[in-house]
């Protein structure tokens, strides 16, 4: 899996330029935040009625897709429930992770645009997170290319502990 990075702003996700964009729907964050709440702003508010009706409540487990053409680039926008943040653990970014993995895979869908769930709040670290992705993705081939969506500071980071990661494997 080949990692490539873009800024959460709708401007740059404007310019990613694959079929899917992914981000996580917490249960406890009312009105969603993150890629979640830049794609309900961008679509007039649907994701937010679709919550308020109770059609999408982000429970663990839960994934919600949402065309996102005309408005966005995207064919597909798949929110995944993450449960509340208020609780939220690696094992839950972990069990997340597995679905929204799982769910690429059925869509065959080999490249993506991802928040990774709960990066928006910092709830798992950026290096943690990277180190769980690589972990549980790596050895899947039918996932080419994920764009990950963080701000220019984690880019920073998740960068260097790749790089020292890669160093360190080959020194072991």
């Amino acid at each position: 899996m080949d990692l490539r990075f873009t800024l959460p702003s709708l401007r740059k996700l404007d310019l990613s330029g694959t079929e899917v964009l992914v981000a996580g729907l917490a249960s406890d964050e009312r009105p969603a935040h993150g890629v979640a709440g830049l794609v309900d702003w961008r679509l007039g508010g649907r994701v937010s009625r679709l919550v308020k009706s109770g059609f999408a409540r982000g429970a663990l487990g839960e994934v919600l897709l949402v065309p996102g053409k005309p408005k966005l680039p995207f064919d597909k926008v798949l929110l995944f429930g993450m449960g509340p943040l208020a609780s939220y653990s690696e094992l839950t970014f972990r069990i997340v992770l597995e679905k929204i993995l799982k769910t690429l895979e059925g869509l065959r869908a080999r490249t993506a645009v991802v928040e990774l769930p709960g990066r928006h709040r910092d709830v798992v670290p950026a290096e943690r997170a990277a180190d769980i992705l690589l972990e549980i993705a790596g050895a899947r081939a039918e996932h080419d290319v994920w764009t990950l969506v963080e701000p220019a500071d984690a880019q920073k980071i998740i960068t260097q502990h790749m790089i020292q990661e890669r160093r360190r494997v080959r020194q072991g």
